[in-house]
């Protein structure tokens, strides 16, 4: 199963993630930091951890602004107020519809190309646009750009895979152009499956299999590539940090794990038997042409984000369940 971009929640965090570099370029307390997507699940999350260490977030909103944090812009028009951006040190672009949340009619398809392709390609051109530009342009991407690998396990040096989603995802990275193009530090945040209960693709499993209903979906040996709600947080406030990371960085937790052990995990933590199974067919029937991102296997591990010293709180997918219970 592929990861979804974020989507609306309220997940908090136990702790405060902590920027770990201190190279120059890293943004200090009291800097401003933008970020479109600010309400929905990973935005929300990031902003109270970014808050809650001083600094200061503008968020990107649709309507008119309502207070000096909030600077308006519509993704859709490729309209940004670009003066509300500047002096801000960062700028994070997690904007986005569900992917899996609707069934990709050609009307929805639009939807999540002019979201996420157009969005960031206004974002990009106003970061580039600015005489004092941020020193970094940090910009949501998804483990689905890799498309269904099976078994093989990739890294942030294969190709794109196939298929609506993974052509998706070539085109939102792409349209970062403008910023890398201005010089600006351009990282590419290629999520997994983030685990919390506020929202995202695993939310409506918490409640599914608290109530005895959960099971492997389809044959249950696709991987997932997942994420604690805790370390997605701390991933991002990383690629901020580290002035070395720019380009494509994996955030998934460094072992991935098949649907038949996450059906396992989730009744062994809630208690609950995992009798059930959805068959492929039937999958299909309901969701279209999303069941394909359910039933596919992205084995994804975090190289870059390992080899640049990030250390995970929650590494198996046992631990971020348990953390997003919490």
């Amino acid at each position: 199963m592929n990861a979804d971009a974020p989507l609306d929640g309220d997940e908090p965090l136990d702790t405060a993630a902590s920027l770990g570099d201190d190279g120059e370029d890293a943004p200090a307390p009291g800097s401003r930091i933008a970020i479109a997507g600010a309400s929905g699940l990973i935005g929300s999350a990031l902003a109270r951890s970014l808050r809650s260490d001083g600094y200061g977030v503008v968020r990107l909103v649709r309507r008119a602004p309502q207070g000096e944090d909030e600077v308006r812009w519509d993704p859709e028009a490729q309209r940004v107020d670009t003066a509300g951006l500047a002096g801000c040190a960062a700028v994070v672009n997690l904007a986005g519809a569900g992917v899996a949340s609707h069934r990709w009619t050609a009307a929805y398809k639009v939807r999540l190309r002019a979201g996420r392709v157009l969005g960031t390609a206004a974002l990009a051109e106003a970061v580039a646009s600015l005489d004092g530009p941020p020193r970094v342009f940090v910009n949501g991407s998804a483990i689905g750009f890799y498309g269904d690998t099976g078994d093989r396990t990739v890294d942030e040096s294969a190709p794109p895979g196939e298929g609506f989603l993974p052509s998706l995802c070539v085109e939102w990275e792409e349209a970062t152009a403008a910023a890398r193009e201005a010089g600006v530090r351009t990282v590419l945040a290629r999520t997994g499956l983030v685990v919390a209960r506020g929202g995202g693709a695993w939310g409506p499993l918490f409640p599914l299999f608290k109530a005895g209903l959960g099971g492997r979906l389809g044959n249950g040996r696709q991987y997932w590539s997942f994420i604690s709600l805790h370390d997605e947080v701390a991933a991002l406030r990383h690629l901020i940090d580290t002035p070395s990371l720019s380009g494509p960085v994996n955030l998934t937790a460094p072992e991935p794990v098949t649907n038949r052990e996450v059906t396992a995990v989730m009744g062994r933590v809630l208690r609950r038997p995992t009798l059930f199974s959805v068959p492929s067919p039937a999958l299909r029937l309901v969701l279209g042409e999303v069941a394909g991102d359910v039933l596919g296997s992205t084995r994804a591990v975090p190289a870059r984000l390992l080899d640049s010293g990030f250390t995970f709180a929650f590494p198996t997918v046992e631990s971020a369940v348990r953390a997003a219970l919490r």
